[in-house]
């Protein structure tokens, strides 16, 4: 465009190349065909060595996009190829670069729809030189981000839905539905295009009214709300923090998030504190009744009066034989149901093979009349002994013979000298 405009003011060829400082052949192109000027120059496609092997690559990485450019190397040079490394280090990594290239929709819920849930594991490192293990309970409301956060020492079902109840109780109520990942402790598996889920979560959700979803395997982002404060609360609160014990972290932890939620959140651009005055009302109400989140185990009860569990014998009422009843374990605590009644409780004794009981239980059979009558009857009859009736329709003497009188024999028996 420079060439054309001098041109259009009168410079010469000779002095338009000298005052672009380009050759008289290229000034004298453009005049002449002006168009020219606004055709893309063509790019010069290079032949590389490795251009055969293309489709080979992008098939490994459709396969296995984490498969190194090393790894690669060394296949193509059993499949004959005698170029660098390098370049194909240099094509590997433009392959990944695009493949890499995803793009997310920005997803953002109602208040009070929906809450995600998350486990993040800490480690204490104790003056004894060992290592305790912590596991860290988070969940977090979609709409404010107001989140609740607990350190546990189990990871186990009891203690993951008394988290539950404890972030349920701080929020004053209950969002639509939760979000998991495929924890144990949520997902079974896909079976027949559904989603299956642990029997006693799902009866937990229906307490609390609530829907429980999982996010797609090996996808972070859909849960992305409460996978970034993890490393939030690990370099702002854990890190350099001087560990007690756990009670002590959780109220500290508290503490510091209540805190926290006074911030400027930097996506909602909002406190989170004052978002949360807006959601909170949006929740579900709490039942009136906490659930239960003991273990539930089902025995039957033994002719012996006893049921077995972990090594120990737990007496129970001796009209229970037969019967299936539930024990609930919770903190070495076991509490026995008939139905809904409770039975007995019995603290779990830390060593195995004894005999729990409660005195009465036994005191109560043997003052059982009906039961000891049926035990020890005095006119028990054994085992295939007929009881001995006379049949009003034959003789009393039941034999093929003729009943005669004695003096009928008399005749026939001779005299005997005495």
């Amino acid at each position: 465009m420079d060439i054309l405009d001098l041109h259009r003011s009168g410079l010469t060829q000779r002095a338009i190349a000298r005052k672009l400082g380009i050759s008289r052949n290229t000034v004298k192109k453009y005049i002449e065909t002006p168009e020219n000027c606004l055709k893309a120059q063509e790019a010069h496609q290079h032949k590389s060595i490795l251009d055969p092997y293309c489709g080979t690559i992008k098939t490994w990485l459709d396969e296995d996009e984490y498969y190194k450019a090393t790894w690669i190397y060394d296949r193509l040079v059993n499949q004959g190829y005698a170029g660098s490394y390098e370049t194909v280090k240099r094509k590997v990594g433009k392959l990944k670069d695009h493949k890499q290239k995803i793009a997310y929709m920005r997803f953002e819920t109602d208040p009070g729809h929906q809450a995600q849930v998350d486990f993040g594991e800490f480690h204490v490192d104790l003056p004894d030189g060992t290592i305790k293990k912590l596991y860290l309970f988070s969940m977090i409301l979609g709409y404010s981000r107001k989140i609740y956060t607990e350190f546990i020492e189990q990871c186990n079902m009891p203690s993951f839905l008394d988290c539950h109840i404890h972030a349920f109780e701080y929020f004053k109520g209950v969002p639509n539905q939760i979000l998991y990942d495929r924890m144990k402790n949520v997902y079974i598996a896909k079976l027949a295009g559904k989603h299956k889920f642990n029997s006693t979560l799902i009866g937990f959700a229906f307490h609390y009214g609530f829907t429980p979803k999982v996010a797609p395997a090996y996808a972070a982002w859909v849960k992305g709300k409460v996978e970034r404060p993890y490393t939030f609360i690990r370099e702002g609160f854990w890190r350099g923090y001087g560990y007690v014990n756990t009670a002590r972290a959780n109220k500290d932890l508290w503490s510091w998030v209540i805190k926290k939620d006074e911030r400027i959140h930097g996506t909602t651009h909002e406190k989170i504190s004052v978002r949360f005055e807006r959601e909170q009302p949006h929740l579900n109400l709490l039942p009136h009744q906490s659930f239960d989140t003991s273990y539930r185990i089902y025995r039957n009860v033994y002719k012996d009066c006893t049921v077995h569990f972990e090594g120990n014998l737990y007496v129970l009422p001796h009209k229970l034989v037969g019967e299936q009843v539930i024990l609930r374990l919770k903190k070495e605590q076991l509490r026995i149901f008939e139905n809904n009644h409770l039975v007995v409780v019995y603290d779990v004794p830390p060593t195995k093979g004894n005999l729990v009981q409660k005195k009465g239980f036994y005191a109560a059979l043997k003052e059982d009349q009906e039961m000891n009558r049926r035990k020890y009857h005095s006119g028990r009859k054994s085992k295939g002994r007929a009881k001995q009736t006379i049949s009003p329709e034959k003789p009393r003497y039941d034999m093929d013979v003729e009943v005669r009188s004695i003096l009928e024999y008399e005749q026939f028996i001779p005299e005997v000298a005495i």
